[in-house]
């Protein structure tokens, strides 16, 4: 097989985009000479890499494995580019990195302070519900990570970073508001909102919920944190998120962190990659910097 550097490059955008056309823009080629470098590889490899259904590229298994392993050598061509960089005393390079949605509320302003430390890097930022970051670590399409469940089936290299507490919320005037501690009985009548399935502090409820034979009565399910707050504050319900949702406060935006028995569940912040893979100089200064500002 005979197949170019820019060719995988532009394989690896059609996987991305699922387009020839947004392939194209992204590696800036034309239309008809992305189409006529594919249709070259194809020949090349003998077997057919993808195919179009409606407008939108499938790749076949031949194809899955041709982009995966064109995401492997630009990854470490990338840390190459870098480890050349670093020994010429540059700092330039570009870093990806997928969080969970929850983590929103803290990571923006740690890539910021690492941009200011290093203006020449470039940063893609993934934020995405616990399914959507586990299925790009499974793709291993980012250098780092950051998410509160970790799967457990994956040889990962894992980090604790800090405690992320999982707390049941109220809206501000509801009753419980003005109880001592309750247990999880004294809420089997009123109605929960809860986090997609998926979600890591969904599924850290449901763990605790089966733990101790709880079936929450649930009303909505929702897809953000900020959904969950206003639900709860207009009276749906009461709602279980994490405490960093509520920026560190006891009460926030007409909601109320209550006493529950049981709560706050302990849960706390990762940061993992692959065990095999290994860190391109950007990915380990971004980690050496979290976890610095993290123990200040």
């Amino acid at each position: 097989m005979n197949i170019t550097f820019r060719q995988l490059r532009l394989f690896q955008a059609l996987a991305e985009t699922g387009s020839v056309s947004a392939a194209a823009k992204a590696t800036h080629v034309t239309q008809p000479t992305a189409s006529m470098q594919l249709k070259e590889m194809n020949q090349s490899v003998g077997l057919p890499l993808y195919e179009v259904i409606g407008k939108k590229v499938h790749l076949t298994d031949v194809g899955k494995d041709l982009a995966a392993t064109a995401r492997a050598i630009a990854l470490s061509w990338d840390s190459f580019e870098q480890s050349v960089d670093a020994v010429k005393g540059l700092s330039r390079g570009k870093l990806r990195v997928a969080v969970v949605s929850t983590a929103k509320y803290f990571m923006p302003r740690l890539i910021g302070s690492f941009c200011r430390k290093h203006p020449a890097i470039d940063v893609s930022l993934e934020i995405l519900n616990r399914d959507g970051v586990v299925n790009r670590l499974l793709n291993n399409l980012d250098d780092l990570y950051i998410m509160s469940m970790p799967p457990s089936d994956m040889d990962l290299h894992d980090e604790v970073l800090m405690p992320n507490p999982i707390v049941v919320i109220a809206e501000m005037t509801h009753p419980l508001c003005k109880s001592g501690r309750v247990s999880l009985k004294d809420l089997q009548h009123l109605r929960f909102i809860l986090r997609e399935t998926g979600s890591g502090t969904r599924m850290a409820a449901e763990q605790h919920f089966r733990k101790k034979k709880f079936r929450p009565d649930i009303r909505l399910e929702l897809g953000s944190n900020e959904a969950v707050k206003e639900s709860v504050a207009g009276g749906l319900g009461i709602g279980i998120v994490s405490r960093h949702a509520l920026h560190g406060l006891d009460k926030e935006n007409g909601v109320r962190v209550i006493d529950v028995e049981g709560f706050p569940l302990p849960s706390a912040w990762h940061m993992v990659h692959h065990a095999s893979q290994k860190l391109s100089p950007v990915a380990l200064a971004f980690r050496q910097h979290v976890l610095a500002q993290i123990q200040k």
